[in-house]
């Protein structure tokens, strides 16, 4: 009787999973297999079938301006039952596009909101409001992603541009992004989310006592108010 000698597998002969590489062109799954193959990886996004990673993080040009923008958000939804904030959550939009917006605000799928979780904990679908801290990414930030959001109606896009200090935030209106004027006190004031006042150029100045006055006014306001009733109403 013959014996054959059987290589063993090993772990090196064992198919590996690529990594995540800028500028690889790939399908949504793909990319999401790749990226849960990495777990150390921090953020990476597929725009439009392309894989884009942010270079590394500054503290004056991301990380405080980014936390700023976070803490204002979650003041808001912390007196707003029915919304969720979420800080660097990737999102589902459609079959080419996966970002991972620096701060993402939704309507919760309760309270009839146009994203929702899935069952492995994505958020799916457009969410109501999405923003970005754009120093390196301005350029991506304000083209590629622009379209991208407004053609899966994200409702409001605000873009936060660390060089030049000055806050963009644009509303859906017939499937155009429109900038949000502010008003006669320089106060940017959202549709969507009523009460979710903004003093834009104190933010951008890192003044927070402004910005928290007004968000104070506006969560005090009575569209606010209304709101809320609104979202319990479509909870129930």
């Amino acid at each position: 009787m013959t014996v054959r000698n059987i290589p063993l597998t090993t772990e090196s002969s064992l198919p590996t999973i690529p990594p995540l590489e800028p500028s690889d062109c790939l399908t949504r799954d793909e990319f999401e297999r790749r990226y849960q193959a990495m777990p150390g990886l921090k953020k990476a996004e597929l725009i439009e079938g392309v894989v884009h990673m942010p270079s590394p993080v500054r503290w004056d040009h991301h990380a405080q301006p980014h936390a700023h923008l976070i803490w204002w958000l979650v003041n808001y939804s912390l007196r707003t039952p029915g919304v969720g904030v979420g800080d660097n959550a990737s999102v589902r939009l459609d079959a080419k596009n996966e970002p991972q917006p620096d701060a993402t605000m939704i309507i919760l799928p309760g309270a009839v909101g146009q994203a929702r979780k899935t069952s492995d904990d994505y958020v799916e679908g457009a969410p109501e409001l999405v923003a970005e801290i754009a120093a390196s990414s301005a350029s991506i930030d304000l083209n590629a992603k622009f379209r991208v959001y407004r053609r899966n109606q994200v409702q409001e896009y605000l873009v936060w541009r660390m060089e030049d200090q000055a806050i963009d935030w644009f509303e859906l209106r017939e499937g155009q992004y429109e900038p949000i004027a502010a008003d006669s006190a320089g106060v940017l004031k959202s549709r969507v989310f009523p009460g979710l006042w903004l003093a834009g150029k104190a933010l951008a100045a890192g003044d927070l006592t402004s910005v928290h006055e007004v968000l104070e006014q506006g969560l005090r306001s009575v569209e606010h108010r209304e709101f809320i009733a609104r979202l319990a109403q479509s909870a129930k």
